[in-house]
């Protein structure tokens, strides 16, 4: 009889009780009393004094109140204002205490890693967020052996880097060095493994160790996990992956849409998954998938963070994606379902106001179920087209569809053609093609899926061009760039220095 696995089942279940997790009480309601409980704790910062949180508490319109006093807040003036204190060891910046640790972002729109402080309140947070996501299981009806079964989680290393008075790495290293105790069973690849630092020494003693493993869940960015599943099935001469883990259900993805991975990955499976999405970003858990078939994620709004939604438009926004002064900006009970937003929270890790720089969409307003579609940054406008991160990928995903066709990795940019503009795809395919029919596929669905686009294409997008380039070299850009593995993701829009450093490797390289 499997005890311990009856046990955790029993525990899910328990936890998931409506009443154990205020489901009785509105979105806009639990987000006033968590503004209200992050204000109080905060109120004895330096931030805290200098916007007077205290005289805030005492408002009978908190909201509103905290949103005419407290500036927006991007990452540059956070840091430059606040943040810099705190890596220099001050205490009581902008959230009680010292702050430990600093995670360093994984993406690629910008050419450094940002510094975000992650606090003891934020990392228990983080845990009660992913035993909720763990919880949803329970209403799949597995058995009970399966909540005995190893979850293996593809993060960065665990190995922190000593800088002074604190401790920095990357958000997934330093929550997988302090999950409970309770958890060392389930966990792989396991302490060891999971601090190596060298992707490739790391994702060789997992295919080593795999055969040792019972796989039940599997969480990480997709690029990466298809990666490991092909170099083990590779290796032991396998079907699929569920001739080594037979008990492998779930697999929880993260960081980017998964639609255009999806063939692929069902070619590694030899049965049916359940797919699973969260939305963990290195500011903390926002949201996550609560029933299998659902279109958006639950945003987590009782857990230390304070959401606020700024429609993304040229009202609010540059033509750079960079914040305007004074921007409109809507709390949960004023939001609707037909508009994009950019995100802005206030957390438990002394974030305050702040634009964390993704874009995402409403797709339940009654349920407060989001889709991640993008970044402020991050999208395509040489001409006034304006193509989301969204509209991109959906793009990618039909074209697969039409054309039978397994695209490992992909992004755009735009380039001179005379005066006027050209798009250009640079796509990851391991298998010949024509690249003026995918070209055709891609803008068919664009006209489709975009007005602005559709406009545009008529007068000022000159051409529409694909360069099919082998998978690998996306990989081994991120390789030098040293964002490979972990949370790291190629980026789907090339701008500015990014996009030459990208156009100069493929130069140089012979494929």
């Amino acid at each position: 009889m499997p005890i311990l696995g009856n046990l955790i089942k029993k525990a899910y279940l328990l936890k998931d009780k409506p009443e154990l997790n205020n489901k009785h009480q509105s979105a806009p309601l639990l987000q006033e009393i968590e503004l209200k409980m992050l204000l109080d704790k905060a109120q004895s910062t330096a931030f805290g004094e200098n916007y007077n949180f205290s005289k805030i508490l005492q408002s009978p319109y908190i909201i509103e109140e905290f949103q005419q006093a407290v500036p927006v807040f991007d990452y540059n003036k956070m840091y430059r204002d606040w943040w810099y204190r705190s890596l220099n060891g001050e205490s009581y910046v902008s959230w009680p205490g010292k702050v430990k640790y600093f995670a360093l972002t994984s993406g690629t729109s910008e050419a450094s890693s940002k510094q975000i402080p992650v606090t003891k309140e934020m990392l228990k947070s983080i845990k009660k967020a992913s035993v909720k996501q763990l919880v949803s299981a329970s209403r799949y009806d597995f058995p009970v052996e399966f909540f005995e079964k190893g979850i293996l989680m593809i993060g960065g290393s665990t190995h922190l880097n000593l800088n002074g008075s604190y401790l920095e790495g990357d958000l997934s290293g330093i929550s997988a060095g302090n999950i409970p105790f309770w958890f060392q069973h389930f966990y792989k690849p396991g302490r060891r493994i999971s601090k190596e630092k060298d992707w490739a020494t790391k994702l060789s003693e997992i295919v080593k160790s795999a055969p040792k493993w019972d796989i039940g869940v599997i969480v990480g960015v997709p690029a990466w996990i298809q990666i490991i599943l092909e170099r083990i099935i590779e290796k032991y001469g396998l079907k699929n992956i569920h001739e080594l883990w037979p008990n492998l259900s779930v697999y929880v993805h993260s960081g980017v849409a998964f639609a255009p991975y999806k063939t692929r990955f069902e070619k590694l499976f030899g049965k049916p998954m359940i797919y699973n999405e969260s939305y963990l970003a290195s500011e903390g858990y926002m949201a996550y998938q609560n029933h299998q078939g659902d279109k958006g994620m639950k945003m987590v709004l009782n857990n230390g963070l304070f959401f606020e939604f700024v429609p993304f438009n040229n009202a609010n926004f540059d033509a750079d994606g960079n914040i305007l002064e004074h921007p409109q900006v809507l709390h949960i009970g004023q939001v609707d379902e037909s508009q994009e937003y950019a995100l802005l929270i206030s957390s438990n890790a002394g974030a305050w106001r702040y634009l964390i720089g993704d874009t995402i969409r409403f797709t339940s307003v009654a349920n407060s179920e989001i889709i991640i579609t993008g970044r402020t940054k991050h999208f395509l406008s040489i001409c006034g087209e304006h193509l989301s991160l969204e509209n991109i990928t959906r793009a990618i995903e039909l074209t697969q569809k039409d054309l039978n066709l397994r695209i490992g990795e992909f992004t755009v940019m735009g380039i001179e053609h005379g005066s006027l503009w050209a798009h250009e795809w640079h796509i990851g395919l391991d298998e010949p093609a024509d690249t003026a029919v995918i070209a055709k596929h891609l803008d068919e669905h664009l006209n489709i899926l975009n007005d602005d686009y559709r406009v545009e294409r008529m007068e000022a997008i000159k051409e529409v061009r694909v360069k099919i380039l082998p998978t690998h070299l996306f990989n081994k850009w991120l390789k030098i760039n040293h964002k490979e593995g972990g949370a790291h993701k190629f980026p789907r829009v090339l701008k500015n220095s990014v996009k030459a450093d990208w156009l100069s490797f493929i130069k140089s390289e012979s494929y």
